[in-house]
């Protein structure tokens, strides 16, 4: 048989905890247990831990009865100024142990059963709050894909939650609104396209056949002359949808650099002025405004022949409506704490009221009365305002009203995000 007599242990250092431990430690360990057996007439002499108890050592032995239950048996040594004056043995009751074990069990069980439960829980949890809105929002993306620019599909709404899916689920949104706008502007852009094209085609297709049927040298000359002025017309128009096409890709693909405002107007002004010929002559003025702050600087960041392009439209546009011969344009650039403000002003007769928004819509031609129909595409100013926003900035229109009340002329206002004051 084998025995789980505890070792000895000193009474003054072993504590109460430590011995169950060390009982519940060898309930656990394989083997055969001694089998439990009462002796008659009460004598304990039969026990081993007895008999190590009357030589002041505590003992304690785990023992099973014939029905399988377990017994612990601990014996402790009166003393009385080190001298062993008797025994005290203590034991459990039968089945006390394997009730304290059946419950442990039970316990574990339960704890194992209830997260079991809460994993399940979770799972759903996770499953209805994560895994279902993920699997709405891919199954919107593919319809979006799937689907055309008419049937306009609706990204689910997530944007109450507070975390990463409502954050996706806006940026779906978005994303979304923005691609059905682009598809909107592409098809209005190609309509608009096909408008502007139809009227010189028209009046070119009108003259080639008209030309043969012309009986003078001066009815040629007319329609030759038509034809000349479309075929013009043409170009000039294509050339200006082709620059509006690809302007976002050129601007997508380059790298913004800094570029000193003040520089490149006065190297543009130098240009205009020295320019001849068939344009009319004006008066450029340009004024730096540093009143506020005489050290400011105006760097922007952004793409200097685009900018430059701006500048170009808005000048030639104050020269089409200034009078002659006392024309007078003047460029004014002023800081305005984090934006960059160019000022093109002219002494025109301003712009109508109800056309300050529209000048600046794609085809929208507004002209002198003195300048040639089909000189001007109607693009410069949409494609200037496009130029403008790609870089962060803005571009409105505005008349310059005297003292009177009257309207002196027009201003344009390009405002670009500039650079921290060094």
């Amino acid at each position: 048989m084998l025995r789980f007599d505890l070792p000895p242990v000193d009474p003054e250092t072993s504590s109460v905890s430590e011995k169950i431990g060390t009982w519940f430690n060898r309930l656990l360990q394989p083997g055969d247990l001694p089998l439990y057996k009462e002796p008659p007439g009460g004598n304990g002499s039969i026990y081993p831990e007895v008999m190590n108890a009357l030589t002041g050592v505590r003992g304690a032995v785990v023992r099973v009865t014939e029905r399988g239950e377990l017994i612990v048996s601990v014996a402790v040594p009166v003393q009385r100024f080190r001298a062993v004056l008797g025994v005290l043995l203590l034991s459990t009751q039968a089945g006390d142990i394997d009730k304290i074990v059946h419950a442990e069990r039970l316990a574990i069980i339960r704890v194992f059963g209830v997260a079991a439960l809460v994993n399940v829980i979770l799972s759903l949890l996770l499953s209805s709050t994560i895994a279902n809105p993920l699997r709405r929002l891919s199954a919107a993306a593919i319809r979006v894909r799937r689907g055309g620019a008419k049937e306009r599909e609706e990204i689910p709404d997530f944007s109450s939650r507070q975390d990463e899916i409502g954050n996706l689920s806006v940026a779906l949104r978005e994303m979304t609104t923005a691609l059905y706008d682009r598809i909107a502007a592409i098809e209005n852009f190609a309509a608009d396209v096909s408008h502007e094209l139809k009227n010189p085609l028209t009046s070119l297709r009108s003259a080639v056949e008209t030309l043969p049927l012309a009986r003078t040298e001066d009815s040629k000359k007319r329609l030759l002359d038509i034809i000349q002025h479309d075929v013009r017309r043409l170009d000039r128009l294509i050339s200006d949808i082709s620059d509006a096409s690809r302007l976002d890709a050129e601007l997508a693909r380059s790298d913004a650099k800094k570029i000193d405002m003040e520089k490149l107007l006065g190297d543009m002004i130098d240009i205009s002025r020295q320019i001849r010929g068939k344009k009319k002559p004006v008066l450029l003025d340009f004024v730096v405004d540093r009143k506020d702050n005489p050290k400011a600087n105006f760097i922007v960041s952004g793409y200097d022949l685009r900018i430059g392009q701006i500048i170009t439209n808005l000048i030639e546009n104050a020269r089409s409506f200034v009078p002659e011969p006392n024309g007078r344009i003047i460029l004014r650039l002023a800081r305005s704490r984090s934006r960059c403000l160019v000022y093109v002003e002219d002494n025109g007769p301003g712009i109508q009221a109800e056309d300050i928004d529209r000048i600046f819509e794609r085809f929208y031609t507004d002209r002198p009365e003195a300048e040639d129909f089909g000189q001007n595409s109607g693009l410069g100013l949409s494609i200037s305002r496009q130029i403008a926003e790609a870089h962060g900035g803005t571009l409105k229109a505005e008349n310059i009203v005297g003292k009177g009340g009257e309207v002196t002329g027009a201003r344009f206002i390009l405002s670009l995000p500039a650079e921290p004051h060094a």
